[in-house]
């Protein structure tokens, strides 16, 4: 021990020095995540520093409103409403058609199942992509809690070199502890398999084995008990679509300059789908001087 620190008068003069590193050492830790209000609100965004973020009002569209996808609608709710009464349930995977409704009938299906008023809301949790990695952490918030949660991510697929695709394996069905009983997963994806073809081909022609490499990719697709698949809409139920959205609207317009211009509008962007019918209604309404609900 130093004649300094013997001395009293010293130490008190370090003093003011340790406690501005401590206040330091304080400032640059991390502070501590709360822990998530569900009773805020019914969806959720998941962020990437490990927070939930409250949704107060979801962006969607009525479940009456989706065309053309009835057996999907009714296959996919039936699994949520077994899930909301603490029914077994499926994972889903909904895929095919851009713009057919797929994330669309999600938030639709939650929607419709907390407005027949179960014992506990349902809860939406959103999170995007990029985040998969982030599941396991996701998993242990909702774990504990008494809700259950339909965890959801949108247009998910994967590239060559992405191996977070291994994290969205044990979150759905592996691991020691496994999905818990009051989480779901949804998924949309215009892939079947949620890899692209090429980066399956190429495991195929460089692997050892390659048909153990190839089988270990599309496993993951296997860890969704419902595979809904959404296809092209005839001109039939894409004007069904348009009818639909102008009856829910208020809009006046007359039936031959409505279907004239609806199958224009289709034909310049060479689709048919609920995103390019719901695209004409809010042309139309701006011309019609028309606010959309």
């Amino acid at each position: 021990m130093t004649d300094q620190t013997r001395d009293p008068a010293a130490a008190t003069d370090l003093l003011p020095v340790l406690l501005r590193i401590a206040a330091a050492l304080e400032r640059s830790a991390p502070p501590a995540i709360p822990a998530p209000d569900f009773a805020a609100a019914d969806a959720f965004v998941w962020q990437p520093d490990g927070r939930l973020q409250p949704v107060p009002r979801v962006n969607r569209v009525e479940m009456g409103l989706l065309r053309g996808i009835d057996r999907m609608r009714d296959i996919l709710f039936d699994n949520t409403a077994r899930f909301a009464r603490g029914l077994p349930a499926n994972n889903a995977l909904l895929w095919g058609a851009r713009g057919m409704g797929k994330s669309s009938l999600v938030k639709a299906v939650h929607a419709e199942i907390n407005a027949r008023g179960p014992e506990r809301p349902l809860k939406l949790v959103e999170i995007h992509r990029e985040d998969i990695e982030g599941l396991p952490a996701l998993m242990g918030w909702l774990r504990p809690d008494p809700h259950r949660f339909v965890v959801f991510c949108d247009d998910l697929s994967f590239d060559a070199e992405d191996t977070s695709y291994k994290s969205l394996k044990a979150a759905l069905d592996g691991g020691i502890e496994g999905r818990p009983d009051n989480v779901l997963f949804y998924a949309t994806s215009n892939r079947r398999h949620l890899l692209a073809r090429d980066m399956m081909e190429n495991e195929r022609s460089t692997a050892i084995n390659p048909g153990e490499a190839v089988e270990e990719k599309v496993s993951l697709s296997d860890r969704f008990g419902l595979w809904l698949g959404f296809h092209k809409c005839s001109q039939d139920e894409y004007l069904a679509m348009i009818d639909a959205y102008v009856a829910h609207h208020g809009l006046t317009v007359e039936p031959e300059r409505l279907r004239a211009e609806a199958l224009e509008w289709s034909t310049t962007r060479g689709a048919r789908s609920g995103r390019t019918a719901f695209q004409y209604i809010q042309d139309l309404a701006g011309r019609l001087g028309q606010r959309l609900d």
